[in-house]
C-alpha cells in the first residue's frame, strides 16, 4: 500500500510518492518489465523506472508540458518490447498508442503487451517508411520516437509531417549520429535542423543522469 501519493503537478495521469513515479495500471495485475505494483486510492499503480524509460527520466528532470492527456492519439516509433509504450498507454487511457517496431524479436514481446491493453496497437514496420503503415493509422496528434539510427532526425520529421501531428518528443542518441563530436554540439545542430523543418523546439533536456549522451527534444508543429 502506498502511504502517500499525489499527481505530479502539471501532468495528467502521472503520480509520485516523492521518490518514484507511477502510472495507473490499465491492465491490473499485470506487469510489463517486472516493475513494482502498488495499491493506493482504490487503484493499482505501476512504478515507472527512469533507467528503463527515457520518458520517465524526462519527467523526473523537470519537464512537465508534454501535451499528453487521457485522449491523445500517439504514434510511437521504436516501441521495442513495449516498456515505455505501456506507460504511455496508461496516460492516454482513452486515447491510443500506435506502436511501430521493425525488429521481429522485439515485436513478439510487444504483441504480448498489447494483447492485455486495448489502446495499444502493434505495427511491424520500418519507421523510415511511414507510407507502409499510414493506412493503419488515423488521427495522430503526437509522435514519440526512440530510435538509435544515424538518420533518426529525418525519421522523426517525416513522420511528424506524414501524420500532421501537432506535438512530439524526439529521444535523440547523439552517438548514433556522430560518435566523434561532443553531444552538445550534436544537439545544437539537431535543434537548428528541426527549426529549419518548421518545427518549434519548445525544450531540450539532456538525459545524462539516466541515459548517457541522450537528449529529449520536445517540439510542436
Amino acid at each position: 500500500m502506498l502511504p502517500d501519493i499525489a499527481a505530479v503537478k502539471g501532468l495528467r495521469s502521472v503520480y509520485s510518492d516523492g521518490h518514484t513515479l507511477y502510472t495507473i495500471n490499465a491492465s491490473p495485475g499485470r506487469t510489463v518489465y517486472g516493475e513494482r505494483l502498488e495499491r493506493g486510492e482504490g487503484v493499482e499503480f505501476r512504478a515507472w523506472n527512469p533507467t528503463r524509460s527515457k520518458l520517465a527520466a524526462l519527467i523526473l528532470l523537470g519537464c512537465r508540458d508534454l501535451r499528453l492527456d487521457d485522449s491523445t492519439k500517439v504514434l510511437y516509433l521504436g516501441a521495442a518490447s513495449g516498456t515505455t509504450a505501456s506507460h504511455v498507454s496508461d496516460i492516454v487511457v482513452n486515447g491510443c498508442v500506435f506502436c511501430v517496431e521493425v525488429s521481429e524479436r522485439s515485436f513478439r514481446d510487444l504483441v504480448a503487451v498489447c494483447e492485455s491493453r486495448k489502446n495499444m496497437i502493434p505495427i511491424l514496420a520500418d519507421a523510415n517508411q511511414p507510407e507502409e503503415y499510414a493506412h493503419m493509422i488515423e488521427g495522430v496528434e503526437f509522435v514519440y520516437q526512440d530510435i538509435a539510427q544515424r538518420n533518426q532526425v529525418d525519421i522523426f520529421v517525416r513522420n511528424m509531417a506524414a501524420f500532421e501531428a501537432e506535438h512530439g518528443i524526439l529521444m535523440l542518441k547523439s552517438r548514433s549520429i556522430d560518435v566523434n563530436r561532443r553531444p552538445r554540439d550534436v544537439y545544437s545542430d539537431v535543434k537548428r535542423s528541426l527549426s529549419s523543418k518548421l518545427l518549434k523546439v519548445r525544450e531540450v533536456v539532456e538525459l545524462d543522469r539516466f541515459a548517457k549522451d541522450h537528449a529529449a527534444f520536445v517540439v510542436e508543429a
